[in-house]
Formats: structure tokens, sequence, C-alpha cells
């Protein structure tokens, strides 16, 4: 079975490492950086393309070789990508984090023949695959709340942040405006808004903000109140709101001394390299899943943590191994006909399909990835 891997970043190779471990799967990575496909191909035994992923028609010509594709290209990539694929008439699990909504493509991918998840990280990804379970569990889900985090061990100041995954796509959750459910009705707040203190075990405080991780949970869950919030060491949130309300994450060119850029041009060059996580950089990924609703006349509580550090044996970080692993679970779930749904599927209608989602679980626990689990009736 060929498969083929669209990026080769922090997250695309961990995930192309562990699917090249089946015997059955020939595994290819495909990039325009050489530097990262030549670290890959050392590391494994996958083949390497070099080419640039951000043309689709690139896309589809290369994936019509292949019998499955995953794609772990940046966001600002991520929907054109998935379109070229479905194009292809081939079947694909997507983590690029696009902020086009996803059942755009339902129909074309239905039309294709071709099963599309898309957002199968962790979060989104796991997040909304958890909430789906729950949901199905219960009679009625009344609240789903999402606390998650990638952070690094060490805290350095200013930022005590290293990114995890795509620096862009960090920017854009400061960004991109935050959606929530309240009392049935979708708010909508900026970024960074509403910050609280929360304490976790093993880290300490750790402060909280709205952020637009709740995506296609907001449309495929009847629940009046819902909310994810990304997590950050205290202090983050003042420096990053500082930066993009004084402009520096804007994409509107100015000019300076005849010479026309953007700032987030300006800004990416000088905040990547003191954000880049190196590979012997320990990090951590933390999240908390809280859903509440009724069951045979209770009021319930299901609540599912994650506390993961970075990999010193394999030296994969941890936002890798929550991320990718999640991702090649689901490959792995559609090539084994346990998942047989056509059209573009969220991670949580995998959620609603109990033997999928415990096939997914017991697939990341296998990998050193533990969701613990925690069920209490609040109100009889």
């Amino acid at each position: 079975m060929n498969i083929i891997v669209l990026g080769c970043g922090l997250v695309g190779g961990p995930m192309a490492i562990d699917l090249v471990r089946d015997e059955e799967f020939n595994v290819t990575v495909a990039d325009k950086n050489k530097e990262s496909l030549e670290i890959i191909e050392q590391k494994s035994a996958v083949s390497i393309i070099q080419i640039d992923l951000s043309d689709p028609a690139n896309v589809t010509s290369l994936v019509k070789k292949y019998d499955f594709v995953v794609s772990a290209v940046p966001g600002f990539m991520g929907f054109q990508t998935l379109r070229a694929i479905i194009e292809a008439g081939k079947d694909v699990v997507d983590i690029a984090f696009f902020p086009e909504d996803m059942f755009v493509l339902d129909d074309f991918a239905k039309q294709k023949g071709v099963i599309a998840i898309s957002d199968i990280g962790v979060a989104p990804g796991m997040s909304n695959l958890l909430v789906g379970y729950a949901d199905h569990l219960l009679d009625q889900t009344e609240k789903a709340v999402i606390y998650v985090g990638g952070l690094p061990k060490v805290r350095e100041l200013p930022f005590e942040y290293k990114a995890v995954f795509s620096p862009v796509d960090v920017i854009e959750e400061y960004t991109r405006l935050a959606r929530y459910i309240e009392n049935g009705k979708e708010v909508v707040k900026p970024a960074l808004s509403d910050p609280e203190l929360l304490n976790f075990e093993g880290l300490g405080t750790l402060e909280a903000f709205n952020s637009d991780g709740l995506r296609s949970l907001a449309k495929t869950i009847d629940a009046p109140n819902m909310i994810e919030k990304t997590l950050r060491y205290p202090g983050h949130i003042e420096i990053m709101r500082i930066l993009r309300d004084t402009g520096f994450f804007s994409k509107d060119k100015i000019e300076i001394s005849g010479v026309k850029i953007s700032p987030l041009e300006f800004t990416s060059k000088l905040l990547f390299p003191k954000w880049k996580l190196e590979e012997s950089e320990e990090d951590i990924t933390i999240m908390k899943i809280m859903v509440e609703g009724l069951k045979e006349g209770k009021r319930m509580r299901y609540t599912y943590n994650l506390f993961d550090r970075y990999d010193p044996v394999t030296k994969i970080h941890s936002m890798a191994r929550t991320t990718g692993y999640t991702a090649t679970m689901a490959l792995r779930m559609i090539t084994k006909g346990l998942y047989k749904r056509k059209g573009v599927s969220a991670p949580e209608f995998i959620g609603k399909q109990p033997e999928c989602a415990e096939f997914i679980l017991k697939g990341l626990e296998e990998r050193g990835v533990v969701y613990k689990e925690m069920v209490e009736v609040i109100d009889a």
C-alpha cells in the first residue's frame, strides 16, 4: 500500500516515520524544503520527493500515483491542497489548520467517492473526537469545554514559548476571530480575549484565552454551550496582544524606504528563529476536555485529560506525537475498513462510532499518548 505524506515539517516527518514501521506501507514524503527531506531520509526507510506543494496542480498530479494521502501542509495552503487531493480521487487524512469551512468540499468528495477526514490532529482533532464520543454516550449534551496548549518545558523570556507546529499557524491563533457557543448562540470575539488562570498538576498556573479551535463542533454538536481555549504560560497573552494591536501581524503591505513589505513578513523573520523548537528541546502537550449532559435522567460529566511529554528515546516532540499519531491511526482506521463514510468528515464523526474511537485511543496508548477518562454523576 503506497502512502504519500505532503509536508515534512515538525509533524509531517514523524508521521512518515510512524507509518513506515508498518510492513504493508510504502511511504513517500513530499516537500519543497530539501534539507528537511534529507533529514527524514536519513532517519527512516522513506522515499522523498522535492516539489512545490503550493501549486494545486502539482498536488493533484503527484498524489494520483498513491493509494492514500496525508496532508500536513501549513494552514494557508490547507484548503486548496485538500481540494486538489479530492480532485485526484484519493482518500486523505488532513491536519492542516485552514480557516475555510471543510464542509464546502463535502459534496465534491462524495462525487469523487473519497473519504476525507480533516482537522484530525490533537486540537482540533482528538478534542473533537472525544467531544463526539461523549455526545454519543449522552442523551443530551449541554456543555463542552476544551483547554489545550503545546508548551516548551524550559521557560525562556520574553515569550516563554516555542512553536511546536507551523509558526505561521501559531500566529493565526492570535489573529483569527474566536467563535464559541453560549446559550445556543454563536459568539464571535477577538483571539486572546477573556483570559483566565488555571492550575495544572505538574505545570502550575497557566493562562487560557479564546481561540478559534471549536471549529466544526459549532455545527455538528447540538449543545447550548461550547468553547475552546488555548493555554500558555502566564504573561504570553499580553505580549502577543501588544504585537497584534500595534500591527505587527498585519498582512497589509506598507512601504519602508521604497520597499513594500507586510508587517507579518517582517515579524515572522524576527520571531520564528526565537520560536524555533530544536530537535533536543523538550516540549509538553496538555489538554483537558469536559463534556456535561443528561443520561438516563442523571447529569453526567465526562472528563478527558492529556499530559504528554517529549520522547527522549525517539527524540520526537510531544506535539508531533499527539498530533501526528492521531492522523496516522485515523489512516490505519480507513485502510482496515473501520471507517467508510464518503465525503469530508470532522473528527467528531469518528467519535460517534465507538469502535473507531476505541481503535484510535488504543493505537495512541500503544505509542505512549494516553488520554485519562473520568466519569462523574454531578447531579442525580
